[in-house]
């Protein structure tokens, strides 16, 4: 520093800016004073910043910037770490592609601007700028005495939003973020305690996605909860590139790369939990969309008893998962609640006597006692291969995340055939369509029969706010058409509405609860299926025997207040 110190003194020297019998006694007093030779001249009105600037940007070649009239650029910010930039007395100007336009004060330190390049990962272009400039810039963008004006912006969000306790638990967040070194980044500059707020928000509200769309004049960001999206956060449109950004440094993803999409994931501790992100990015007209799937793997699955099914469901569910051996299917679209319904029937049956594996892509909830199996299809992990490893293991109970295709379900059905008991999931409509859809990829019909002993149909349905749900009257026809039996038509049963108070957040809903249908599979019904008999029949001789299907089930929970007819027929099929 002292060299550059002496260095500038000759320039300005030379510019005329300094009489060369003073130079000595400038440079004594500015170090006298443990201030820099520009900070001095400034404050002993010696000269200006623009002339100072001016004189080392001919002198060096190098173009001048004026960085007091340019806009903060939060993307360009949100690679370069507060440390470094106070560390190395530089600022990032502005970033296209994977140029980074650097702002220094001293163009003789290349070795600060060789280590700028590591941490940004960034070629540079330095412009001169002085040191004065730089450090009020520095404070500006990142926080320092202001939070500048995208932090003021985000600021404002905070308060207009009413997410301060957000905001705290993400500042408390912020040492717990396990993201890598090169993630290294203040924590105090604004993109990142917005990306921070951005989370934190959607964990404190229990939201199972975190959707951020870019339009042309604004950001809108939403959570998913109770399975429905909900808006209450709109960022800055300038801070979108940003943050963007930085959930891509998170995610270990290219930042550069705007024009395909990208999958990535990270994690995040709040308190004592840990929080499993997968991250999605789509390119779309008015930039990149990100959707955030939170994934809480602390939860270890819930008590089956107090999931909510219906008596009947519930003990044949409990039934099912008590055999020696087996296949029980539950079944069901994307978040639908399938792996806490089977997680929920490992923590039922697990026990120090029994060995069991999991296979899943990926692995929802860590529970002790419980071999988990990650798919890896990259590095040829996939199902049927670990399937075929974890039948060499000695496995009492297994659990496989999803049967996709032919190999898997031949694989799976062997080993319920062989005396292990098997738990699995399918993208089916109902329970008696799950029959036909294994026989459809190639199982034979016998082994179906002989193998499965319980197929389920999963739903879930927001649960109604206690405090805001208003009554209603529904006309014979209505309740006729929806499934309503004639002895309950007689009644006439009070049904309610959604309203909306504070405590729900004006949604009239809060939390969900589960539709679960269950065939268990009897003798009279496995004759259908080697027959093979269509789903039609197999629904038929079911509700024959006394099946209760999801709109049955979800009848039962209109009438006892647990959730709306509005939520039953949105997602339930009707009984004809």
């Amino acid at each position: 520093m002292a060299m550059f110190e002496k260095k500038l003194a000759t320039i300005l020297v030379k510019h005329g800016i300094l009489a060369k019998e003073d130079t000595d006694d400038w440079l004594a007093a500015a170090a006298n004073e443990n201030k820099s030779l520009t900070a001095y001249l400034l404050e002993n009105n010696a000269s200006t910043e623009e002339a100072i600037i001016g004189a080392v940007s001919s002198e060096m070649n190098m173009p001048p910037i004026d960085l007091d009239k340019i806009e903060i650029d939060p993307e360009a910010v949100s690679v370069m770490p507060e440390e470094k930039a106070r560390q190395h007395m530089v600022f990032p100007v502005a970033k296209i592609g994977r140029t980074l336009t650097l702002a220094v004060a001293n163009p003789l330190d290349i070795l600060s601007q060789d280590d700028v390049k590591v941490v940004t990962g960034h070629e540079l272009m330095p412009v001169i700028s002085s040191e004065v400039a730089i450090m009020r810039n520095i404070s500006k963008a990142y926080g320092g005495d202001g939070m500048g004006a995208a932090a003021g912006d985000m600021q404002d969000l905070v308060s207009e939003m009413g997410l301060e306790e957000a905001m705290e638990l993400a500042e408390e967040s912020d040492e717990d973020v396990d993201v890598g070194a090169e993630t290294a980044e203040s924590e105090s500059a604004p993109v990142i305690k917005l990306v921070n707020l951005v989370i934190a928000e959607a964990v404190k509200s229990r939201a199972s996605d975190i959707h951020i769309e870019p339009y042309e004049k604004r950001v809108r960001v939403r959570y998913r909860i109770d399975g429905a999206c909900t808006e209450k956060i709109s960022p800055p449109r300038k801070m979108h590139n940003a943050l963007v950004s930085r959930i891509k440094i998170m995610s270990n993803l290219d930042i550069a790369e705007r024009r395909i999409p990208q999958d990535g994931k990270f994690k995040m501790k709040f308190k004592d939990r840990e929080i499993d992100f997968r991250v999605s990015i789509l390119p779309l007209v008015y930039g990149e969309k990100v959707v955030m799937r939170v994934l809480d793997t602390s939860g270890g699955g819930k008590d089956l008893d107090s999931l909510g099914f219906e008596p009947k469901a519930l003990q044949d569910f409990s039934t099912a998962i008590a055999s020696a051996n087996g296949m029980v299917l539950v079944t069901g679209p994307t978040g639908s609640g399938k792996s806490t319904t089977l997680y929920s029937a490992i923590r039922k049956i697990i026990c120090v006597e029994d060995n069991i594996t999991t296979v899943e892509d990926p692995v929802e909830y860590s529970m002790e006692g419980v071999n988990q199996v990650q798919i890896n299809e990259k590095a040829g992990l996939t199902f049927a291969e670990s399937l075929r490893s974890i039948l060499r293991q000695d496995p009492d109970t297994v659990l496989i995340g999803e049967i996709r295709d032919q190999e898997t379900a031949e694989i799976a059905v062997k080993a319920a055939l062989t005396g292990h008991l098997v738990f699995s999931t399918l993208h089916t409509n109902d329970a008696p369509t799950t029959i036909t859809r294994l026989v459809d990829m190639g199982v034979d019909s016998f082994l179906v029969a002989s193998c499965v002993i319980l197929v389920s149909a999963q739903r879930l349905v927001r649960r109604l706010c206690p405090d805001c749900g208003q009554p209603y009257k529904a006309t014979k026809a209505q309740m006729k058409e929806w499934g309503f039996n004639d002895e309950e038509i007689a009644a006439k049963p009070e049904l309610l509405k959604a309203g909306g108070c504070g405590k729900c957040g004006d949604l009239g809903y809060k939390g969900r609860l589960p539709l679960l249908e269950t065939l268990p599979i009897m003798d009279e019904l496995r004759q259908i299926i080697v027959k093979g008999g269509s789903a039609v029949e197999i629904k038929k001789r079911a509700l024959e025997l006394g099946m209760m299907t999801l709109r049955r089930v979800g009848i039962l929970n209109a009438i006892k207040k647990s959730t709306t007819m509005e939520e039953v027929l949105s997602i339930t099929m009707p009984d004809r």
